[in-house]
Order: structure tokens, then sequence, then C-alpha cells
């Protein structure tokens, strides 16, 4: 493999062509220390065998920082911690670098306005941008090299340049935003002034340090800097001797330009490579670049395109830690892959902790091999269990492949003839096949382990009693709710349909027809997306809520809502549907105001899911203990539910020595 081969960045021999990208993690401080979760993050994926790792983008200044709780080198007291995550990095025979960022005109924090090239609204807040002094911009240079010698000194190997995304030294390359007169705008040369200098600047600082420097390929907005212009940015940079380029793309302004930098679904993989080959053949230092490169085969044909030496694997390496290791055949088991879905993004972004759906144990304990793959370590549990789990969706099938790799015997029981449970649902959408890799990976091992499943199988108490087992695990999902409303009085002639029901089979529902789907929160919105694509339906979508879908993460969802949008849906937000009548609803708008809204062809029903408690109620009732993960326990999403089924699984000899108790004696089925 071309991705396994050792490569070279300055005087480095990296071991192999996949490194960890400058992914954010909130796992530091609020004053911006290293943690034990950080150094555990970090380490986990440096053991997980990629070649060398950027830590994620620190700020120059106190205020100038991507997240709350990232860390920082601003002063040297930051100096010690930075050290000790190098050291738990470079334990494991792998590089770091660090990347630094200024935020600039896209800074938002008290007492420190954003600052820019030139006068500008911030897109994102309304704030507006002060234009920067040639005093201030030497000033923003010198703190670059502060943090570069600082780096230096914890014993990082190099330093990266965040001059991607829309951030400060984007913003003075783009024309569309630079409007100088002055030495820093204007020509090419002039914008990319001040990024040569700040290179200089850190070189002379900390000579010994290698420099890279991250910019975007294309920014991909009408009136931004054109691919000629990012090549003389390339050769530039190579003149002023950074050691490597790593290639980004976007801008970090808008919901219509960020979906570049973090791509949706709807990319597709190894998207930015076709724009990175021009700039790999005009230099000869080392190009990486990123982009929706999930499995070992998109790494593989964007090397061997020609379009870059290295790879930046960013969410690939949330959702598996071991990426490399199991891309290399050092551990034979499957990928994780990543799916897409942004809710890493967005918890970044909403300044929570990352995590991730497809590894809800990141930055803990159980993210380390033994535990997310406990069946090729040896931790066998000393006293085997019988473990029966009802319900083969995502849930249940996680629970087993931790269960039966702890050494404990399960066995699953699925009442319907296919297994899933909603994956299928979730991946009709359009652009959401790749969501199948939630249930695909459990299941995968699952076969693995050789454990039974039964399909079409009604479980009884007798049944559940006759298995003998020491503990059941209830994941049976969830159902529909009931429309809000009486949908008798809809006229006959009105198809009435669940939202479940058109995701399982869209033919239901006549090409072209006029569809009302009432309630527009994930389901609602991605039926409405279904029917607008396969079946070229006209829609109207009534939420009572001030916004969409919002269980999607933001720039999946602003991506569906510009697509339903620009097919001319109908989109009634804050609007309570009263009842029906013959062939209308009633509905009672944001400003209490009552109408009647003509139904059309077909009622859709979106209105949300509660737990199927029935079986559960059943055993409770019969005095049957167990443990409801999932969806049957609360709804929620894959993350959560994949995270409860994980901790139950590795749980299970706990949850048999401390059974539930009747009359002060333990209870065990039998």
């Amino acid at each position: 493999m071309l991705i396994q081969q050792p490569g070279k960045l300055g005087p480095l021999t990296l071991k192999n062509r996949i490194t960890l990208a400058p992914m954010g993690t909130n796992f530091s401080t609020s004053d911006g220390i290293v943690t034990d979760r950080d150094k555990a993050y970090y380490a986990e994926r440096a053991r997980g065998g990629v070649s060398m790792i950027m830590t994620a983008a620190m700020g120059v200044t106190g205020q100038a920082r991507a997240h709350r709780y990232t860390p920082v080198c601003y002063h040297d007291r930051f100096i010690p911690g930075l050290g000790k995550l190098v050291d738990a990095i470079k334990a494991h025979d792998c590089h770091v670098f660090g990347q630094l960022n200024h935020h600039g005109a896209l800074l938002h924090e008290p007492g420190m306005p954003p600052v820019g090239p030139s006068s500008w609204i911030n897109p994102k807040t309304g704030d507006q941008v002060k234009p920067m002094t040639v005093a201030e911009i030497i000033e923003v240079q010198k703190h670059f090299a502060s943090a570069a010698r600082r780096l230096w000194t914890a014993g990082y190997d190099g330093v990266e340049i965040h001059a991607a995304n829309g951030y400060l030294f984007q913003q003075f390359f783009t024309p569309r935003i630079n409007k100088r007169s002055d030495a820093y705008g204007g020509s090419v040369e002039n914008r990319m002034r001040f990024l040569l200098e700040t290179v200089k600047r850190m070189q002379d600082a900390a000579p010994d340090l290698l420099v890279m420097v991250r910019f975007c390929v294309s920014e991909f907005i009408d009136n931004g800097y054109t691919q000629d212009e990012a090549i003389a940015l390339a050769q530039g940079l190579e003149r002023t001797g950074v050691a490597a380029l790593d290639l980004s793309g976007g801008s970090n302004e808008t919901p219509q330009t960020s979906k570049y930098c973090i791509q949706t679904p709807s990319f597709p993989r190894g998207c930015l490579a076709q724009y990175a080959k021009p700039i790999k053949q005009a230099v000869a230092i080392p190009v990486f670049v990123a982009g929706r490169i999930v499995e070992p085969a998109d790494a593989e044909n964007v090397i061997a395109s020609g379009s870059a030496d290295f790879i930046s694997l960013g969410r690939a390496l949330y959702a598996d830690a071991h990426w490399c290791l199991k891309a290399f055949g050092q551990v034979k088991a499957p990928i994780r892959r990543c799916i897409a879905c942004n809710v890493c993004h967005d918890r970044l972004s909403g300044e929570k902790d990352v995590s991730c759906v497809q590894n809800p144990m990141m930055g803990t304990e159980f993210e380390q091999l033994p535990m997310s793959e406990p069946h090729l370590y040896g931790t066998r549990s000393a006293t085997p269990k019988r473990v029966l789990i009802l319900g083969a969706g995502v849930s249940g099938v996680t629970a087993a492949r931790i269960a039966a790799g702890h050494g404990h015997h399960v066995e699953i029981w699925e009442k319907r003839d296919r297994l899933g449970g909603q994956i299928h649902l979730s991946v009709a959408a359009p652009d959401k096949k790749e969501v199948e890799g939630a249930w695909l990976y459990p299941w995968t091992e699952v076969q693995q382990l050789n454990v039974p499943v039964r399909t079409g199988v009604t479980a009884t108490v007798q049944s559940i009693r006759d298995f003998k087992a020491d503990l059941v695990i209830m994941a049976t999902g969830a159902h529909p709710k009931p429309a809000p409303f009486d949908v008798s009085a809809v006229d006959k002639t009105i198809a009435v349909h669940q939202a479940w029901d058109i995701l399982s089979n869209p033919q239901c529902i006549p090409k072209g027809a006029r569809v009302t789907i009432l309630g527009g929160g994930t389901v609602g919105l991605e039926t409405a997306d279904l029917l607008i694509k396969m079946l070229a339906c006209k829609v109207t979508l009534i939420e009572p809520k001030a916004a969409l879908a919002e269980g999607i993460s933001k720039s999946n969802r602003n991506e569906v809502i510009d697509r339903v949008r620009a097919a001319g849906t109908v989109i009634l937000l804050k609007t309570q549907v009263l009842g029906a009548n013959d062939a209308a609803l009633q509905l009672k708008g944001a400003d209490g105001n009552e109408s009647s809204h003509a139904i059309g062809d077909c009622l859709v029903i979106a209105v949300g899911a509660q737990p199927d408690t029935r079986v559960a109620a059943m055993l409770e009732a019969a005095g049957v203990p167990f443990i409801a993960i999932g969806d049957c326990y609360q709804v929620g999403d894959f993350m959560t539910c994949q995270r409860d089924a994980w901790m139950v699984g590795a749980a299970i000899d706990r949850y048999a020595v401390r059974a539930p108790r009747r009359g002060g004696e333990s209870v065990r089925l039998s």
C-alpha cells in the first residue's frame, strides 16, 4: 500500500502517509491548560499508528482562540502542559506538530473586536470588523513567532500556520475581503505578504522548528481567489522555506461555504484531491490534503493520483483511533467508518466536548483497543454469563458486540424478519447511505463472534424464562407517534401515511403528488427531501417549532433545507395544527391567527417517536428483571444509543452480581 510507505518531511521520516489533522476536542480547561483527557486522546491515535499528529489549533493570544476549551500557547506557563502532551504522543513513535491560529474577522469575544484586512461585516455575527493597522499586523506576527518558540521549547517537531477556512490569513489573501491599498493589499504578492512575513518571523524565532502552512485549494465562493493565485501562494511559501503545505477548502463564514471545510455526505470521497493536484504539481515540497477521506481505499486513491504526498485524516480518526492499525492489517477488525453526520463539529461549535456517533467513547479509557475490540485482547470474563438481547438494531448489536467480546454467551432475538431496526429508515433519505455504517460495524463483528441471531421471534415471558438468561437487555426501539388529532376527519380520498412507512416504501406516494407533512423534525425534513428528489412531489412542511430538524448537525441540515426550499417547498414554522376538516387542516400561526390549509393528495405524519415498551411492560409485570437501552428506554440518536449499549455490554459481570432485589433476595432469571 502506498499509504503504508514511509515519507520525508524535511529532515523527518514519517513511518507512513497517514497523519492526524488538527481537529479540536474541547478537552482542555477553560484557560487552555492541557488535561489528562487531551493526552489520552492524542496518545491513543499515536498508538493507533498515525505517523504524525497535528494538535488542535491554538490561539496565539488569549482571545484569538478557536474554542473555549482548547490548549493555547500565548504564555510560557503553557509550556509544561504542552511538553507532557508531546511526551504522550512521542512515546508511540509518532511525530508531533502544533497548529497556530488567529480568527481575525471571525472573532466574537468580549473585549476584543474582530479584526481583518479591511472594514467588513462578520456574516456569522453581524459584528463590524476593524481594519488592522500595519503596527497591529506586525504585532500579530510577533505573537505567532513567540508561540512557535514555545512549541519548540515544549518539544514539538514543527508548527503549522492556519491560513485556511476563512481565518485571518485567508481574509488577507482573498480579494473579496482584502480591499487595502497599502503593501498588504491589491496584488497577489501583496495579499500574501502578511503570511510570508509571519513564516519568516517564526523561522527566525525557532530555526530548528519545521514550519508548515494550511491553506485552501479554493474558497468555493464567487469573487474568491483563483486557482492561479492559490498556486502562486504555494510557490511563494515554498520560496520562504516552509517544510510542507497542508490543503483544505472553503471558509467558515456561512453555512454555504463552511460545508467545504467540514464536508457533508453529498460530497464525494476525496473531494479536494482534484483541486490539490495542480498545486502539488507546482511545488517540490510535500503536500498534505484532507476532504472526505474515509477508508484506506480513499487515501490510496488520493496518493496514487499524484494529488498529495500525505493524507490529513480528521473525522475518520475521531471515529476510529486505530484506523491505521486496521488499514495495515495489524488489527484484524473492521474500521469504524466516519458517516459524515457532523455531530462532532456541532459539539465543538457549541463549546461541548467532542464526541462521535461511531465512537461515543472518544477521550475515555473505553476507546483503547482492549475495550473497543475486547474479543481480540483476551479481556474475557472469569464467569461468562448468558445474555439475551431483544432487538437487532444499532443498540442491540452494539451491546452484543461488546458483551460477546468479553466472553459472555449472547443471543439476539429480533421480532422482524429484517435485521437493522431503524437503520433502514435512516439511510432511505438522499445522501444518507453512509449512515448505514452505524449498524454495519457492530453487525460485522457480531457475525465474526458467531453470536446466534434469531429473526421472526415474538418474545414471551415463558420463552424468555426458558432461555435462562443471567441478563435480559431490551433494545426493542421505538415506534412513531400518532397524529395529534383525529385523522378520521380527513377526507377518505386523501391518503394518510406515517413518515416511517414512506421511508420504507416511497412508492406508496404517487409521482408528482401534493403532500403535506405534519412535523418538520429530522424525519419530516428528510421525508420531504426524499419525496422531492425521487417523486417530484410538491411538499408543504408544517412545524410547531421555530426551526426545522434541530436533531441534524447544522451543516447537514442547512444543505437539506436549501435543497427543499429550491424545489419550492412551502415551510410553515411556529404553526400548530388544530385539527382536520375534510380536505383541509386547521392551523394556528405564530401570530395567533387561524387559517385553513388544503392538504392535497397525501397527509404524512412525522411528529416524532416514542419508546416501544410493550415487551418491557410485560416483563416488568411478570417480575422478570431486565435493562432497557437505546430508544426503548429514551428516544435519542445513534450516538447516545451506542454509548448506552457499549457501557451495558462492558458491565455484564456487574449487572449479574448486583441483580435487582425483591424482598431482600437477589433475583435471577430462571
